[in-house]
């Protein structure tokens, strides 16, 4: 993920390996909280602050490939809006499918952790979703927020899956497995993805509850998350997501933001190219110079009608 922000940490990142990046999380979470290693793949990072619990889960490659001196946005959000923040991190292509993690699951459920907070908040993007929602069933009356939420990997349900062939070797079938089952408990679920994404729009199919809400990001694709956190719309989501406010009509609002996003905009002009609509490649153009300084999109307006095909329209 490219959803970055400024950590407060003096110590510089820009040459910490695998172990450095380890040692550095093990301080955060032993000064504010709590640090655990489950099993070879995955580590919990606990900052205990505020009755707002934010639960994320992270990938430790992501977070190592961030630049110099960032961390996850998640990080610093919940620390600016002094909110208590439980980072899951796992390594390799694991999925959090690990008995290591059911059992830290297991443990906060058995000493009542999620009852000091008035609200919880999972989520993820991506396989992080797929954990966030699979783990939610931890914490009933949860909200989760989910970019790109993937449902199951297991063949009997998802054999069309034709993606992270490496992780079919894993279990979905046991603890934690079905991920729209165990969002049962949740009081809203929120699901943002790519309708035009063929294979992310079937998993979101799979989470057919009444508190469900699908919130359509056309044309971001396989990159969603970091798309919508290059236009600042992440963070919005997370926090409104973190006080209730988060609903199909607020993510409306949000969304109108992209007409001034240049890659989306650029996505869609592609998309019109690529499928010949020369017409409304010109709209695109014409209504992206009239508000905004983009040469591009003004020379790419001058070659269709330099080159006569609007006239053939």
């Amino acid at each position: 993920m490219s959803q970055i922000e400024d950590t407060k940490s003096d110590t510089s990142n820009a040459t910490l390996d695998r172990d450095g990046w380890l040692s550095l999380l093990r301080n955060m979470g032993e000064d504010s909280g709590s640090f655990e290693t489950l099993g070879d793949h995955h580590w919990a990072v606990l900052n205990e602050d505020g009755t707002t619990l934010v639960i994320s889960f992270d990938r430790l490659e992501d977070i190592q490939a961030l630049e110099p001196g960032k961390m996850p946005h998640i990080f610093g959000q919940a620390t600016q809006n002094g909110w208590s923040h439980l980072s899951m991190i796992s390594e390799g292509e694991t999925w959090y499918r690990d008995p290591a993690v059911y059992a830290y699951i297991d443990k906060l459920v058995d000493e009542a952790f999620f009852d000091g907070f008035d609200k919880i908040v999972f989520y993820g993007a991506g396989v992080g979703a797929y954990a966030a929602a699979a783990f939610s069933v931890a914490a009933p009356g949860c909200t989760v927020l989910a970019v790109q939420p993937r449902a199951t990997l297991d063949p009997e349900i998802a054999g069309w899956e034709t993606r992270f062939t490496g992780a079919r070797r894993l279990n979905f079938t046991d603890r934690y497995g079905y991920a729209p089952d165990m969002v049962e408990g949740a009081n809203q679920m929120f699901t943002v993805y790519d309708p035009y994404c063929r294979l992310d729009a079937m998993h979101v199919a799979l989470f057919h509850k009444p508190f469900v809400t699908k919130l359509k990001a056309r044309f971001l694709g396989e990159k969603t998350a970091d798309s919508l956190a290059n236009m600042g719309l992440l963070p919005k989501l997370v926090k409104e997501a973190c006080e209730g406010k988060l609903t199909a009509k607020s993510y409306s609002k949000h969304w109108r933001e992209r007409r001034s996003f240049g890659a989306y905009l650029r996505l869609i002009l592609r998309a019109c190219t690529e499928a010949g609509h020369t017409t409304r490649e010109a709209m695109i153009c014409r209504s992206v110079t009239s508000r905004l300084r983009a040469p591009s999109f003004r020379k790419h307006l001058e070659k269709l009608e330099e080159s006569g095909v609007l006239g053939n329209k």
